[in-house]
């Protein structure tokens, strides 16, 4: 079995502009290249927002040299960039963003959803891009929620969700530059489950709900990232309660990872063209539109 190299327990919560109530469970600034493809993830764990008319969200910033993946589990977003692309997404819904060479975008809850209120979850993953596909145009991925396959696993241990790569010959709708698998499982109390995981691969868990035992040693509860070695290939699950938890594997990049707050490159050079690039207006403008939910396309 798969060595477990650390349980690590994610910080207070802070709010990302005024919609997102979020934990990072890790970020390239702590964990480095040790959970390379993978630079940060933030948990909005479920919070209920009371209805309003003003826009809860974040409005326009940039983004180059990787991808952001953003899971909605309650609520709805809407989102727009600089490409002319964007859309509302709901509960299962995925949006996969390709920064590249470089991203204006802003998310906010959507109109319809802010009017209701109600509980808001979802997740952020940035996913780091090789150093010859950083300066790769910008692009939108909606992966709606009838379009990813959900697995039911072996002796009714629950179902998971295949957003990229595979599992049993399921294949996810997430186009990615480099070898990776991003499961949404779902585990019911009391189940016992067996995965094999790529030797050489990262292997890290995010857990978001329930507690969970992995290979029989470590207990793993909500808020919590579980880290595992690259060599071997087994994980055993034992759910305590129900468990919803992310399986996050792929194939290292091992090159510098060298960021400053939405801009992730090789070098610090890079990072001051990103910048220069930003002030300069090169990364194009978000077109005018009255509410953000107007943007419908995919």
């Amino acid at each position: 079995m798969k060595k477990i190299l650390g349980v690590y327990e994610a910080p207070r919560p802070h709010w990302v502009g005024n919609g997102f109530h979020v934990r990072s469970l890790f970020s390239y600034g702590d964990h480095g290249r040790a959970l390379s493809p993978f630079l940060l993830l933030d948990h909005a764990a479920p919070e209920d927002f009371t209805p309003t008319t003003e826009r809860r969200g974040v409005g326009t910033h940039p983004h180059r040299g990787f991808e952001t993946v953003t899971i909605v589990y309650d609520g709805e977003l809407a989102h727009r960039d600089s490409t002319g692309a964007g859309g509302t997404i709901g509960p299962g819904d995925v949006q996969w963003m390709t920064a590249g060479a470089g991203i204006l975008h802003e998310e906010f809850h959507s109109d319809a959803f802010a009017s209701t209120g109600g509980p808001m979850e979802m997740v952020q993953l940035w996913v780091n891009l090789p150093a010859k596909d950083k300066m790769s145009p910008p692009g939108y991925q909606t992966l709606l929620n009838a379009d990813i396959p959900q697995v039911e696993l072996p002796d009714g241990a629950g179902s998971l969700r295949v957003i990229a790569g595979d599992y049993a010959g399921a294949q996810g709708p997430a186009r990615t530059f480099t070898p990776i698998n991003v499961w949404d499982m779902r585990l019911k109390a009391g189940a016992k489950a067996e995965f094999k995981a790529q030797p050489g691969h990262t292997l890290a868990l995010v857990v978001q709900h329930g507690t969970v035992l992995i290979n029989g040693k470590e207990v793993a509860r909500a808020g919590q990232l579980v880290h595992l070695d690259r060599d071997d290939d087994t994980v055993q699950f034992e759910a305590n309660n129900d468990v919803t938890l992310l399986w996050l594997s792929g194939e290292p990049i091992n090159e510098p990872v060298v960021g400053y707050g939405p801009f992730v490159m090789n070098s610090d050079e890079e990072i001051a063209q990103a910048m220069d690039d930003f002030r300069s207006g090169r990364f194009g403008r978000i077109p005018a539109a009255e509410r953000t939910s107007a943007a419908t396309n995919h």
